[in-house]
């Protein structure tokens, strides 16, 4: 594969039919952004370019709904939208939209290639129209019951509770979402895709990574799910796809004989991407081919599960028929975010909106950004609850990351006002420092570029948890009169660890690391400078002592619950109760001598890996402050990802008889948690505490 000389990076159209809702950003938004902003970090050249989707029917049917027209829907959620990611801190290239006048013409002009080349078939067909609304019906103006999983709210382009992509001749009992009268079936005239032409064209592509005899990109580094997807709709045979509609909103079939005829909006869309670059090139002064057809550029797209086959199968094929493109070297696609234990519904509205929060949660955006990353669905479903929110932000960025920030500026601001000490002689105790924040640098990057952006924040904040160790193993605030030269060089480490987390959280917490920056007076820095042990020298005047995070209340939390419940109420629905019944059984009253034989301890988790043959089981090495970390077997790999769990502090029963679990000897006990919804949660210290410190 040829090394790539720029980076094209695309994040879903998301249509402008409605806002933006955290499902949205967990599932192609913030990945993208902490993809791109740590390549921009490495000096690689990146374009990252996204808009709008205003065309379809679901704007037409937002439309009627709202009884506006469509142009007027495109104009406010377009706005809308731009405005949340803008809030989020989600930095494109350009945000572009479909409803442009460049973006019609590079549609129709694409299309025209494709009718030169004689890609299409022409065929007239019956279609279902809608007597009573006088229209031919698009498949979003229909809804039915699927044939596979018998959801009788399924569309009739794909029923989005099982995933299967429909016609809507398959759906039982359909039904015109305009009128809800039952649609008769008339001739119609379309142009269609051939796909089934193009099936072994595309296996070989999507399983060996060839095209045109050489070899564009490794199957092996694409997500699991998304060759699975893949291969599923290849397993049952590629068929013709229809590429324009009877609409009126829409680009217009560029064709004499196609009155009344447009774009199929999965033909339109991604179009969106190249006339986002085109208007990119025009505002820059740049050239636009590069990004698109050059052989030393990669191109991939973040999309969500749903739209795996439009970026994997349709798009990729109509790329390499139009000729002259690149095809995709990776579609990272993300699987589904739940909330509070259920499944997102924007028709229910259970959802939170990125608007909303950004109005009643001013000034943290970034805990909302860590929290949604430590929870990314990339390998399979996830789930956002307000509580975990909370403790994500208390117990990590304020207890860990805002912890060490804090001791280290306000020992500075005490000894040295706020000036940057001068550093007497290092000892091995720097220098194992600097080798562990160097190893977890190299593991983020690695991380970063397998697309496994929690693991990637969790090596970032393994930087700060090494400087919080480095600060309560040497205790400078206790050498001070003793050892001041050690004092010094303590912490002016200290800065410069600080200094490097401002670049490692830059593409995960942008604002806090800008904030971190002004702290330290200093600039944007590459990654390169994350390497340094030098990044501050003494003498730098610093910034007061600020804290990064504050802790979020259970009165704060409370409101955001209650909103939920009320949308519940709405929709006249009853939260379970089976859980939060079970949560509050006492069990038998037991005598204190009977408590005070437990020892409880504070652990830190090394490591953790599956226990093979064991579904429910985790294997756990905890730091407990003896001459060598303790195995701990622990049910938990249902709640946790190991690959989560390094660097995580724990309360463990560490007096607790040994016991083999699938051979492997346990040698205590994690103390859990469990919510009303059944989620486990670790039990751990209000702020980061040395391994063994005892409970009480």
């Amino acid at each position: 594969m040829i090394e790539p000389k720029r980076h094209t990076v695309t994040a879903a159209l998301p249509y402008a039919n409605g806002p933006l809702h955290l499902g949205h950003v967990a599932g192609a938004y913030l990945p993208a952004d902490i993809y791109v902003r740590n390549l921009r970090q490495r000096g690689k050249d990146v374009l990252f370019v996204c808009g709008s989707d205003e065309h379809g029917a679901a704007i037409t049917i937002k439309a009627l709904k709202e009884g506006t027209t469509p142009q007027a829907v495109v104009d406010k959620y377009h706005a809308m939208l731009r405005d949340a990611f803008v809030g989020l801190g989600i930095r494109f290239d350009i945000y572009h939209r479909t409803s442009s006048d460049l973006h019609k013409r590079t549609s129709q002009e694409f299309f025209l290639e494709l009718q030169r080349k004689g890609v299409f078939i022409e065929k007239e067909e019956e279609q279902y129209f809608d007597e009573k609304a006088g229209q031919f019906l698009a498949d979003r103006y229909i809804i039915g019951t699927c044939p596979n999983c018998g959801n009788d709210k399924a569309y009739g382009d794909q029923c989005e509770n099982c995933g299967s992509a429909l016609s809507p001749s398959e759906l039982i009992d359909p039904k015109s979402t305009l009128s809800g009268t039952t649609p008769i079936r008339r001739p119609t005239k379309h142009w269609y895709l051939p796909m089934d032409r193009h099936q072994a064209m595309m296996e070989e592509w999507i399983n060996t990574g060839m095209r045109h005899g050489v070899r564009q990109h490794d199957p092996k580094e694409w997500k699991p799910q998304v060759l699975g997807q893949c291969n599923s709709w290849l397993k049952e045979g590629l068929r013709p796809r229809a590429m324009t509609r009877d609409l009126d909103w829409g680009v217009p079939v560029p064709l004499p004989d196609a009155k009344g005829k447009v774009l199929y909006v999965w033909l339109d869309a991604p179009i969106g991407y190249i006339s986002a670059t085109k208007q990119w090139a025009v505002d820059n002064g740049q050239d636009w081919e590069p990004w698109w057809k050059a052989d030393d550029t990669r191109l991939v797209h973040f999309i969500g599960k749903d739209n795996i086959v439009f970026h994997c199968i349709i798009f990729p094929m109509l790329l390499e028929l139009h000729g002259g493109f690149q095809l995709p070297q990776n579609v990272p696609a993300n699987e589904f975010l739940n909330l509070e234990g259920r499944k997102l519904s924007t028709s229910r509205n259970w959802a939170v909106w990125i608007h909303e929060y950004l109005e009643r949660w001013p000034e943290r955006q970034d805990e909302l950004r860590y929290c949604l990353t430590t929870i990314l669905p990339e390998f399979r479903d996830s789930e956002f609850t307000w509580k975990d929110f909370q403790e994500k932000n208390n117990n990590e960025l304020v207890a860990i990351l805002g912890n060490f920030v804090q001791r280290v500026f306000v020992l500075c601001e005490k000894f040295y006002d706020r000036q940057a000490p001068k550093a007497g002689t290092g000892t091995q105790q720097d220098v194992s420092l600097w080798s562990s924040i160097h190893a977890e640098l190299e593991a983020m990057v690695e991380h970063v570029d397998d697309f496994r952006f929690r693991e990637a924040l969790s090596a970032a904040m393994n930087v700060a948890r090494a400087g919080n160790k480095y600060l309560t193993d040497t205790e400078p605030w206790k050498l001070q009169k003793s050892d001041p030269d050690r004092t010094a060089t303590v912490l002016l480490n200290g800065l410069n660890v600080a200094a490097v987390l401002s670049v490692v959280l830059e593409p995960f917490l942008p604002f806090t690391a800008a904030k971190l920056r002004r702290m330290l007076g200093i600039g944007e820095l590459d990654w390169e400078n994350a390497f340094r042990t030098d990044l501050i020298g003494p003498g730098r005047e610093l910034g007061r002592p600020e804290h990064l995070f504050k802790p979020i209340t259970d009165a704060e939390i409370q409101p955001e619950i209650d909103r939920l419940m009320a949308t519940m109420q709405d929709n006249n629905e009853k939260p379970s109760t089976a859980s939060a019944s079970a949560a509050v059984t006492i069990k038998p009253t037991i005598e204190f001598d009977d408590f005070a034989k437990l020892d409880l301890r504070v652990g830190t988790i090394v490591s953790a890996e599956r226990v093979p043959k064991a579904d429910k089981l985790l294997k756990l090495l905890v730091d407990m402050g003896e001459a060598a970390p303790r195995t701990v077997v622990s049910g938990i790999a249902e709640h946790f990802a190991p690959e989560e769990l390094a660097g995580q502090q724990v309360v463990l029963v560490a007096n607790l008889a040994p016991r083999k679990m699938r051979g492997v000897e346990s040698q205590g006990m994690v103390l859990m948690a469990e919510d009303a919804a059944g989620k486990l949660r670790f039990v751990r210290p209000a702020e980061a505490m040395p391994p063994g410190a005892g409970v009480r």
